[in-house]
């Protein structure tokens, strides 16, 4: 039965990662926590490394896929790219020192905050630069890219939560927003994903018997996911479904509502 629903959640991250620019982690995450719920207190850090590599690998597929007219829109953004990178193995490294309910809880606080952000703060609902404005959109400064880097991979969220609103803010419709969130989350959880597969030491559920695990990463439940993600990228890439601007990003909001209830109930 785990593995059907962890093969359904795939379905559903696929359709996330070239919707809303999620490779996996605020639909992940929960799950995972849910599935591996016999590690106690240890599952919400597993369920961040296991969400890192999905990411990887989700964000990466979809990134080779992505038309070549849409990346253009990064050109110039290598450092961008590097500082996510660099932030992302901080953040890894950080979630192996943090105490569980800490990361578990920062999760929770964090999507909040974004969805009330996106609510509540002009320039995401409709962006600057539509609508006929002549404005271009704006480059995302290089800056951003260790802080960013670093929380999200310290929350197993990628980049798309920071990057999709910075992008609306900065003039860019939905789709194309959604479509740049992946090179960046395949740059910051490529290393993070990298920490979490080699350093760490795997825990054991209550009794002491070791979980199959390898590092922090349940590769059980990331393959399951990737079986159900990878065909439906691959769909919806080659057949993109046509929604209206604002209904996209009012389902970007509606998301992080359900992820925010989903980890309050599963709270430690």
């Amino acid at each position: 039965m785990d593995l059907l629903v962890l093969l359904g959640v795939g379905l559903l991250t696929g359709t996330t990662t070239v919707l809303f620019g999620f490779g996996g982690g605020f639909v992940t995450v929960p799950v995972v926590v849910w599935a591996d719920s016999a590690l106690g207190g240890e599952a919400t850090r597993v369920a961040v490394a296991t969400s890192v590599v999905v990411m990887v690998v989700n964000a990466g597929f979809a990134t080779a896929v992505t038309p070549r007219r849409t990346l253009t829109a990064l050109r110039g953004g290598g450092p961008l790219l590097l500082l996510l990178a660099a932030g992302g193995a901080v953040g890894a490294f950080a979630t192996r020192l943090a105490p569980p309910a800490l990361t578990h809880w920062a999760f929770v606080a964090y999507t909040a905050v974004t969805l009330a952000d996106v609510l509540l703060r002009p320039g995401f609902l409709r962006p600057r630069g539509q609508a006929g404005s002549s404005v271009p959109p704006r480059p995302l400064p290089a800056l951003v890219g260790a802080p960013v880097g670093a929380l999200a991979a310290f929350l197993g969220v990628g980049g798309s939560v920071m990057t999709v609103p910075a992008m609306r803010r900065a003039g860019h419709p939905m789709r194309v927003a959604a479509a740049l969130a992946n090179p960046l989350t395949l740059a910051l959880s490529l290393p993070a994903a990298t920490v979490h597969l080699a350093t760490a030491t795997a825990p054991a559920v209550a009794d002491g018997t070791p979980v199959g695990l390898v590092g922090l990463v349940d590769l059980r439940a990331a393959t399951a996911l990737l079986l159900g993600a990878l065909p439906v990228i691959a769909l919806l890439r080659r057949h993109p479904p046509h929604i209206p601007d604002r209904v996209h990003a009012w389902a970007y909001a509606g998301l992080l509502g359900v992820v925010v209830a989903a980890m309050a109930i599963s709270g430690p």
